[in-house]
């Protein structure tokens, strides 16, 4: 199999560059690719430093720069040296510059603008950390998404994840032996979502973390009975309340947010997300 040198350079922090080649590598199966990262390369003279070190790792260059000497040095280098370049949002900028009728501003780091969207991010990221797993019931009403679910359904990852999106979530375990506060049953501006798995699925997964905590395996809170009937308290709660539920079995974390920010978005546009049901999404 061919081994594959990906270059990725930005005049920023790579972080677009990364999440382009993740999302297209994902289309290959076993792909043998050793990603070389280039962030922050603002300057001719800085471009000239790193050429030598991508000629020796010929491969696919992948670039975002919008200094218009910059990336044509870049271009016309990677042409000595045989080496394929593409500029990853070429397309999509001139599509938008089109329906738009502007010229984009060829600012680099432009996204990362400390602007209010940055610091309404920065503060969703308190808020979620401060609302992890139950914590602080009393200011939920603050929150844009609050996630339900039993023990072990991902509730904190995805959390994290949707408040890097700007968005203030809490989650809250759902224990058959301690129901939660009587507040979450009375938030009015927080879109509750629930979370569900397969009890199998959610064994192994229980399992798997005992072991890494060299804990004993032998409890009811990994014994399949136990699980189904967690999971069943779970759905009658979601069912009773009108909650929409995600069901997290075959999803990755951003696949779980991506569906909470779907519905969150179907509310705000006057689509009420009990109506679709409690039947997991």
């Amino acid at each position: 199999m061919t081994r594959l040198h990906l270059h990725l350079v930005s005049d920023s922090t790579g972080e677009t560059l990364e999440m382009i080649a993740k999302a297209a590598l994902a289309q290959f199966d076993d792909a043998q690719v050793t990603r070389h990262f280039w962030p922050m390369v603002r300057s001719r003279q800085h471009l000239d430093r790193i050429m030598p070190d991508i000629a020796q790792n010929p491969g696919l260059v992948l670039f975002t720069l919008v200094n218009p000497e910059t990336r044509k040095r870049l271009e016309e280098q990677c042409r000595a040296s045989g080496l394929p370049a593409v500029p990853a949002l070429d397309a999509v900028t001139e599509s938008l510059e089109s329906q738009l009728g502007q010229e984009a501003h060829g600012k680099p780091g432009r996204q990362h603008t400390m602007d209010e969207a940055y610091f309404d991010r920065v503060e969703a990221i308190q808020y979620t950390i401060a609302h992890d797993d139950g914590i602080g019931h009393e200011d939920w009403e603050e929150a844009d998404i609050v996630l339900a679910g039993v023990s072990r359904t991902s509730k904190t990852p995805t959390s994290i994840y949707l408040a890097n999106r700007g968005y203030k979530t809490a989650n809250i375990p759902i224990v058959v032996e301690s129901p939660p506060p009587d507040v979450l049953f009375r938030l009015r501006k927080p879109l509750v979502v629930g979370l569900t798995t397969a009890p199998d699925r959610l064994v192994q997964i229980r399992r798997n973390r005992l072991l890494s905590l060299h804990e004993d395996t032998d409890t009811s809170y990994v014994q399949d009975d136990r699980v189904r009937e967690e999971l069943k308290y779970a759905r009658r709660m979601f069912a009773d309340n009108g909650w929409p539920v995600i069901d997290v079995t075959r999803r990755s974390i951003e696949e779980t947010a991506a569906a909470a920010i779907r519905l969150l978005s179907h509310r705000e546009a006057d689509e009420t997300p009990s109506l679709l049901g409690s039947k997991p999404i």
